[in-house]
């Protein structure tokens, strides 16, 4: 593994789930902070929300994937997941779960990933490092981002520059 693209919050996009399928190298791991398919509030009307063919896409993903369930997502859509996951990766225990929930006390991450704002946000606090990727579905900030984990550090991407906004080095 190269290094794992971090994302949270497509609400079932098509192709914003796309657009993360693109950015994926054949060398790197995905991890998704929840609400990927929205299928407990989804906008089934409209033509872009198809959960459908993302879970069908997904079952077909070489690459590794930690995936964590949302508030707007119904875990009986995609068996198989939990509400948080631990995992290792450059070293370092890395805790993702959405953020509608405080994190379980006693967690002792070297990072941390959450969505549910749909803001980007990046910092440090002691030694552990806090990531919430933000949204390319939905910003509530008009900033369509995602993530990078990497074995340098971590990182804020801007879809639509391809620039990073924020780094934090390991």
């Amino acid at each position: 593994m190269e290094r794992i693209l971090v994302t949270a919050d497509i609400h079932g996009s098509l192709s914003s789930w796309l657009t993360i399928r693109a950015l994926l190298g054949e060398k790197d791991a995905l991890a998704v902070a929840g609400d990927l398919f929205d299928t407990r509030y989804g906008h089934y009307g409209h033509p872009d929300f198809r959960p459908e063919d993302i879970r069908s896409d997904l079952k077909q993903l070489p690459n590794p994937l930690h995936y964590v369930y949302g508030n707007c997502d119904v875990s009986g859509f995609c068996p198989g997941y939990d509400h948080e996951k631990t995992f290792r990766a450059f070293g370092k225990s890395i805790f993702i779960h959405h953020g509608h929930r405080p994190v379980p006390a006693g967690c002792r991450a070297d990072i941390i990933i959450q969505g549910h704002t749909h803001l980007c946000h990046l910092e440090r606090k002691d030694s552990t490092i806090f990531m919430n990727p933000g949204s390319i579905a939905h910003p509530r900030n008009q900033l369509t981002t995602y993530g990078w984990i990497d074995p340098s550090g971590v990182r804020l991407v801007e879809l639509k520059t391809a620039e990073p906004i924020a780094e934090i080095s390991f």
